[in-house]
Formats: C-alpha cells, sequence, structure tokens
C-alpha cells in the first residue's frame, strides 16, 4: 500500500524476524572490539613468557653474528642457520599466535555469541557490481563508518605519538647497552606499546559495540504495516480462518445429526434450548451429550428427534443447565447426575406405560442449582 511506504519503523522486531536476520548472518558486531580483545591477547601472551621470551628473542638475534670459521665454510650453514631461526621464533611467538587465534573465537562471545550461516557463505553477484559498491561508499552508512575509521586513526596516532615521545629516552638506550639489555628493553616497549595499543582499542570497540548493537536494532524495527503483514501470515489470514471456523462448525452440527437418533431423551426449553442425552450403563459412566442447541439449531434437534420418536422432555432449568456445563460429546457434571436420573426414569416408565397401555406417568420437574445455569439463568 502506498500509504504504508512512508511509514516510520517505530516497532520493536519481532521474533521471526530476529530469527531470519541471524539466519542471514546479519548481527551486531564490533570489529574494533574484536581487534581489541585480539591485541590484549597477544600483549599478554608476550609479557607474561617474562625470561623465555628474552632467551628465544636473544637467540634468534645471535644465530645471525655467532658462527666458527669452520661453519662458515661449510655448506649446510644456509639450511641449519634458516632451521635454528625458524624454531627460535616459533618459541618466540607461538604463545603470541596461540593466543591471538583463541581470542578470534572468544570474541564474538561478547556480542551475542558465534552465528554461523550458510546464507551469508552464498555469492552475492550484487556485491561486485561497481556502481552499487560506490553506492554502499557514499550512503550514510558508509560515510559513517569513514568517519568513525578516520578518528580512530587520528586518536590512536596521535596517544601512540605522545607515548613515542615520552619513551624517546628508552628508545635510544636500546642501542647503547649490551645485545640481551637491549632485547629486553624492546620486547618490554613493545608490551607496554601493544597496551597502549589494546587499552585505547578496547575503549573504542566498547563505544563501538553499544553502537552497533543500536545500529543494528534501528535496522530490524519494523512498520506497522510490517507487523500486521506478519501476523497475517504466523498467525493466518482472519477471513481464511473465519471460515475453517465455519467449515468446522458444519462438519460438527452435521456429525451431531447423525448421531441424534441414538439418544434417549431431548431434554427441551419450549422456546430456546434442546439437549439430547444418551446413556449406555455398559460402556458410559454417566449419561452423555450428544447434541444440544439454541433457537434455530433446537428446532432442527427438535423436528430430527420427533421423526425418529425420541422422548423430549419439557425440563427449562436442566435444559439450560446442560447447554451451559456440558461440551458436545462429554458426560454430564455429578451436580446433574439426579435431574439426569429422574428423567431417564420417567422416559423408561413412559415407554413401559405405552407398552402395556397404561396412563403415562407424571412428568418431573427436577430441581436445578441456578448457578448452573451459568449466563442462561434468565432465559
Amino acid at each position: 500500500m502506498s500509504e504504508d511506504s512512508g511509514q516510520e519503523k517505530t516497532e520493536l522486531p519481532s521474533e521471526k524476524r530476529l530469527r531470519e536476520s541471524r539466519e542471514k548472518g546479519e548481527v551486531a558486531s564490533s570489529r574494533d572490539l574484536s581487534g581489541a580483545m585480539v591485541v590484549l591477547a597477544g600483549v599478554a601472551a608476550l609479557m607474561s613468557s617474562g625470561e623465555s621470551a628474552l632467551r628465544h628473542a636473544t637467540n634468534l638475534f645471535s644465530i645471525g653474528l655467532d658462527y666458527h670459521r669452520d661453519a662458515l665454510f661449510s655448506g649446510t650453514l644456509p639450511a641449519r642457520a634458516l632451521h635454528a631461526a625458524m624454531r627460535e621464533a616459533l618459541a618466540l611467538f607461538g604463545p603470541v599466535a596461540v593466543a591471538t587465534l583463541l581470542a578470534t573465537m572468544v570474541a564474538p562471545l561478547l556480542m551475542g555469541g558465534v552465528n554461523f550461516s550458510a546464507q551469508a557463505l552464498q555469492p552475492k553477484f550484487e556485491r561486485i557490481d561497481p556502481l552499487k559498491g560506490l553506492g554502499r561508499i557514499f550512503a550514510m552508512r558508509g560515510l559513517v563508518e569513514l568517519a568513525k575509521a578516520l578518528l580512530k586513526l587520528l586518536f590512536i596516532g596521535l596517544v601512540l605519538l605522545l607515548l613515542l615521545r615520552h619513551w624517546q629516552g628508552e628508545l635510544q638506550a636500546t642501542g647503547r647497552g649490551t645485545v640481551t639489555a637491549g632485547i629486553a628493553l624492546s620486547i618490554s616497549l613493545l608490551g607496554r606499546a601493544g597496551l597502549w595499543f589494546g587499552s585505547l582499542l578496547a575503549l573504542i570497540g566498547g563505544l563501538d559495540a553499544l553502537y552497533q548493537r543500536f545500529d543494528h536494532a534501528k535496522r530490524l524495527r519494523m512498520t506497522k504495516q510490517e507487523v500486521r503483514d506478519e501476523s497475517k501470515e504466523t498467525e493466518g489470514n482472519p477471513e481464511l480462518k473465519s471460515r475453517i471456523r465455519q467449515v468446522q462448525q458444519q462438519q460438527s452440527r452435521q456429525r451431531m445429526m447423525e448421531d441424534l437418533p441414538k439418544a434417549d431423551v431431548v431434554v427441551v426449553n419450549p422456546s430456546h434450548f434442546a439437549v439430547a442425552l444418551r446413556y449406555d450403563d455398559g460402556r458410559m459412566g454417566a449419561p452423555r451429550v450428544i447434541a444440544k442447541g439454541v433457537d434455530l439449531l433446537a428446532q432442527q434437534i427438535r423436528l430430527v428427534a420427533g421423526s425418529h420418536r425420541i422422548a423430549m422432555v419439557e425440563a427449562p432449568p436442566l435444559a439450560r443447565a446442560l447447554y451451559a456445563t456440558t461440551e458436545l460429546g462429554r458426560e454430564i457434571p455429578t451436580a446433574l447426575y439426579v435431574a439426569v436420573a429422574q428423567v431417564l426414569a420417567y422416559v423408561y416408565q413412559l415407554k413401559q406405560a405405552v407398552v402395556h397401555g397404561e396412563e403415562p406417568p407424571p412428568a418431573p420437574m427436577p430441581e436445578v442449582d441456578p448457578d448452573l445455569m451459568g449466563p442462561y439463568r434468565d432465559q
């Protein structure tokens, strides 16, 4: 509808939309926060290794400077030096690599868990369309991301520049002492710089995570029309559901009329109600309602009952109570046992009187608690 196209997205996203978003791989995520976790994990692994890192760094540095005369004329020197350098480098940076790998897997948990989407892996050729690519770059979202990147670069670069000026004396000292002392000081400066960088990135990442959650929730918001359309898809079209209920009611009435000839008695209120009862003491614990109706349906029940010579007993309070308390196909409640027993006894006596040509017995007037009539108490 054209009038809905300009609607504002003011409604919170439904569970269906959230689920579809996750299936498409569209979840709130912050690259800055994940990057901060990786940097801090790597720095922590490097600084916690302590003397081990210093030893491997010293060995790595000395490989290219410490040779015997015989080794210089050996053809295996390059291979041995390369092998030793790779072994020391692996020992030095292995813990850092493991820590950063673990941080890469754990970081998404901070934003709501790991989400794997097969749909996100499917190729989408519109992503390589240069025109659409330019549109994404110059869209508002792209400009916001560009502004964020520039601000991060300026902020982090400024802080690190101030740190370099503050550590100028220590940086110059790395070349004035022994090799071991220089390497130890370099590792210390590298760790502190990484700690500062990771902390700044974590601060930026925390703010970015809040923004990404807000932006993701905003993009998933729905218009009132979308909520109504989704409700129709989920719960079904109201017109179709109404038609289904009508068909079900018609089928129920048809089955009810088919079962009506099996009734033992029809309890009626002359103007409104008709309730058909059947009792089989071998299979039923109590009499069961096999048909009931009001007004026009009650008239149809009386006509069918008359055509099949089923006894009809006028007991208005009992008819209203049976209609109010007992669903179709269910046994009557215990509170109506006595009243229904009087009616069934009367029907049995009436049949016997007809068979023997005797005077019919007086019709019963069963007493019923008015509260059992429910909303039909005064009808």
